[in-house]
């Protein structure tokens, strides 16, 4: 059914949901466009229209070919919206999940090109603060890269900065944006964590996490219970990844850092990046397995059941439910020093070969056990066939001659009669 976004626009078909609202296919006066509908709680939020209508200049000024551009904002009743450039092709989640890994050159190649946007974006003084998989999206109608790999392209930019905003409560007073997280658990900086103001750094954190992903399959400190994310990227340390180029892995250690910064600028990352595509040619995808699911504590209460467990997708607050697409982009209270001090959900995630399992694990711990039976049951058998072989010579010693004796010891002979 189709319904008019202002007085230009007409969307046609519901393209996507996510946490922060609908994307449909639409047209404009000029051809297709995506437009990004946002919920209606937040279009009712008058100081939240304010900061849309503030941002516009920023957000239709950003134009770069790695950025899906903003054509326009609408404020109309209801509604409100971003009119965005429509891009034929998928987002790079729905290509993990189709290949669970991406070879590094392909991998390397379109973090590049995201690196690229966010040059761009913090050229212009705009923080993504939501880079992850679901907002990268790749253009099949373009030309193909290194790897194989189509244009990548960054978008949903300026809806995190509208959500996360300072707002004032019934009795006039403002919450300030630093008494709560806004984000995806598996892509937060340590600094967002720990509640400090969102800089360029923390799209260089999460890009790096993307391209950790890629690689891996996995998050480095993603899985088991949300609070368990946060604080393991405040506390852990990154466990490196095997079967890829030295140069590779220290350019991912250096922009995981846990000081903002250490990490490299988005232009630095971008140049570096391309440099090593030519020694990841002809790379196959890593042969690593998903760590196991760190084990939840029998006190801690489970969240509410998801059907369908996909990677990176956590709900922030227990008992809500993950969206459909996988959009996270929720708000949580700043965990205290206390919650962030580690613990027995505090460990890193760690990459292990195919068919292992990781150290520490049930299923590591099952498997200890079982060969540490075996090993039991196997010395249980040399023991019980070490006894029998001795009970054995010793009874055959029963019957044969007795040894002669010699003449120390022995009694004098009797002579003959």
């Amino acid at each position: 059914m189709a319904r008019k976004i202002g007085s230009r626009y007409t969307a046609h078909q519901i393209l996507g949901r996510g946490s922060a609202g609908t994307v449909w296919l639409g047209e404009g006066p000029d051809g297709p466009v995506a437009v990004k509908l946002l919920r209606e709680d937040l279009a009712s939020d008058q100081e939240l229209v304010g900061r849309f209508v503030q941002e516009r200049s920023a957000l239709l000024g950003l134009e770069h070919p790695h950025v899906v551009s903003v054509r326009d904002l609408v404020v109309d009743g209801n509604d409100l919206a971003l009119v965005m450039d429509l891009v034929r092709g998928t987002d790079l989640r729905t290509r993990l999940d189709r290949e669970r890994r991406l070879a590094p050159e392909a991998a390397v190649a379109i973090v590049a090109d995201v690196a690229d946007a966010l040059a761009a974006a913090h050229a212009a003084g705009v923080v993504h603060r939501d880079v992850k998989p679901e907002n990268v999206l790749l253009d099949m109608q373009g030309p193909l890269g290194p790897g194989g790999a189509h244009p990548a392209l960054l978008t949903d930019f300026g809806v995190a900065k509208l959500i996360d905003s300072p707002r004032r409560t019934s009795g006039g007073r403002t919450t300030a944006p630093t008494t709560r997280i806004i984000g995806t658990p598996d892509y937060l900086a340590p600094e967002i964590v720990e509640g400090l103001p969102p800089r360029a750094a923390v799209d260089i954190y999460a890009l790096a996490t993307v391209l950790y992903e890629l690689l891996a399959g996995f998050t480095p400190f993603g899985g088991g219970h949300p609070g368990a994310v946060l604080r393991r990227h405040v506390t852990e340390t990154v466990v490196p990844l095997p079967g890829i180029p030295e140069e590779l892995w220290q350019l991912m250690v250096q922009c995981l850092a846990k000081a903002p910064a250490s990490r490299l600028r988005a232009s630095e990352l971008s140049v570096r990046l391309r440099e090593l595509l030519p020694m990841l040619a002809g790379i196959p995808p890593l042969d690593v397995d998903e760590p196991d699911e760190p084990e939840q504590p029998e006190q801690q209460e489970e969240p509410a059941a998801d059907p369908v467990r996909r990677r990176g997708v956590v709900p922030l607050v227990p008992g809500s439910a993950t969206d459909s697409n996988r959009d996270t982009h929720t708000s949580m209270r700043v965990p205290g020093p206390d919650e962030l001090a580690g613990g027995a959900l505090g460990t890193a995630r760690v990459p292990r070969p195919a068919g292992g399992h990781r150290p520490g694990s049930a299923r590591h711990r099952a498997e200890t056990v079982r060969k540490r039976r075996l090993a039991l049951s196997a010395a249980a058998v040399v023991l019980v066939a070490a006894v029998g072989v001795g009970s054995w010579l010793a009874s055959s010693g029963d019957t044969a001659t007795p040894p002669a004796q010699d003449g120390k010891n022995s009694a004098p002979a009797r002579p003959a009669p």
